[in-house]
């Protein structure tokens, strides 16, 4: 736990889910919501700049991080109702949403099931690009964005991706690239942002636009210079556009 303040455990989707906690405790709500193979680990340098003036919680779904999961892999909807009870269970409903990549289809399908637990949401690098559904584009995008991000990404990812093992990651891939996130948009009625680095391959910027469109409230930031994972690799920069969202009080927040 190096680094956060706190870890909670909290029962909460069959099982004992753990999230990773910053911040002082009577400030607004920011959950974090992981992507493919992640875990609580790559929010902390976003959770860091927002901690001023925010109290962030990074939950590990269930078969990810510190979480415990069932023997068959969650799909996008098990994995969304898992985060639904959560919310539920910590009283952190209409919390500020950030998710990174597949965290995304996460937060746009709990939309769909839950919309009453959503907040302002910001939607860091939305997967998976329509028009590049299938393992070998995705794979081959993820490969090119890797000399975009900090080395150190590297090393967090790859302890989070033993920790959930080939058949999780593999399963919740296939899951992911099978998921129309694009069906389920128009239902995130809640203000939202699309946070994209200027040269993320895995989100380029026209699937970003057109994620922006289908938003009933939403409009598009980007980082320029930046990859796919933002809240790693340009924290100081996605904390600004977090903070756009948060209520005045929390003006200290970097913007």
């Amino acid at each position: 736990m190096s680094g956060w303040q706190q870890a909670e455990f909290t029962r909460a989707a069959g099982t004992r889910m753990h999230a990773a906690v910053l911040g002082p405790a009577d400030a607004p709500d920011v959950v974090c919501v992981h992507g493919l193979g992640c875990s609580h680990r790559y929010f902390l340098p976003l959770a860091r700049r927002l901690a001023p003036r925010a109290r962030v919680a990074a939950p590990d779904l269930p078969g990810f991080g510190r979480t415990p999961g069932p023997p068959e892999p969650l799909d996008v909807r098990g994995l969304s109702v898992a985060l639904a009870d959560w919310l539920r269970a910590t009283r952190r409903a209409n919390a500020l949403l950030v998710a990174n990549s597949g965290g995304c289809q996460i937060v746009a399908d709990l939309a769909v099931h839950a919309p009453e637990l959503l907040g302002p949401v910001v939607l860091n690098g939305p997967t998976v690009d329509r028009h590049a559904r299938s393992p070998l584009h995705q794979i081959g995008r993820q490969l090119a964005n890797s000399r975009l991000e900090r080395a150190t990404l590297g090393v967090v990812i790859a302890r989070d991706y033993l920790d959930c093992g080939p058949r999780r990651w593999l399963a919740t891939f296939r899951y992911l690239i099978e998921d129309p996130i694009e069906r389920k948009l128009p239902h995130l009625r809640t203000p939202a942002i699309v946070a994209r680095g200027s040269r993320d391959p895995i989100v380029p910027r026209a699937w970003a636009q057109e994620v922006t469109r289908l938003l009933p409230d939403g409009r598009l930031a980007e980082v320029p210079g930046a990859g796919h994972t933002l809240n790693y690799s340009a924290p100081h920069e996605l904390a600004r556009i977090v903070g756009s969202l948060l209520p005045e009080h929390s003006a200290g927040v970097p913007r």
